[in-house]
């Protein structure tokens, strides 16, 4: 069994309410146990400023999966709660990103773990350093704190003082 962290975030319609059915989904699947949930953030849209704020966090799974298996039920779960690509960085229902996967580094032409932005972008380092404080980024061996304290930008990142009951 692997542990793989996912990201979660969400900026269209109910957007708790969307993290919460993703989460769920993830439950619900056979060969996917969800082990911890960070509190959500509300944060600034950043490469399409011209967007409502999202709400992220991460969860910590325990999977069977293979990796790209794994990546194919995460669009699955997108797909099934509308995810629409029209714009790259724009407005979504969910997305769901597979952030790291163990220690391993992965290169296909779907995948890349750990996620290409993830040392860059406050709203994952965050809720990662919430759940998994001592997790490891596998190529620039440093916890998600370490590398929050290296950002260039750190964006706004508020908590989100919303109850989710399936968190």
């Amino acid at each position: 069994m692997a542990i793989a962290h996912i990201g979660l975030g969400a900026n269209l319609g109910e957007r708790a309410e969307t993290i919460q059915a993703a989460i769920a989904a993830m439950r619900a699947h056979p060969a996917i146990t969800v082990q911890k949930v960070s509190s959500l953030y509300e944060t600034e849209p950043l490469e399409y400023p011209d967007q409502g704020w999202f709400l992220n966090g991460v969860a910590e799974i325990e999977t069977s999966l293979a990796p790209e298996a794994l990546l194919d039920v995460l669009l699955d779960i997108e797909h099934s709660l509308h995810r629409e690509r029209t714009i790259r960085f724009g407005p979504r229902t969910i997305d769901l990103d597979l952030l790291l996967l163990d220690n391993q580094t992965i290169t296909t032409g779907r995948l890349q773990v750990p996620h290409l932005r993830l040392h860059a972008r406050a709203f994952v380092l965050i809720p990662l350093g919430e759940i998994a404080p001592d997790a490891l980024h596998p190529v620039f061996q440093k916890t998600a704190a370490e590398l929050y304290d290296h950002l260039d930008r750190p964006t706004i990142v508020r908590r989100f003082e919303g109850a989710l009951a399936v968190l």
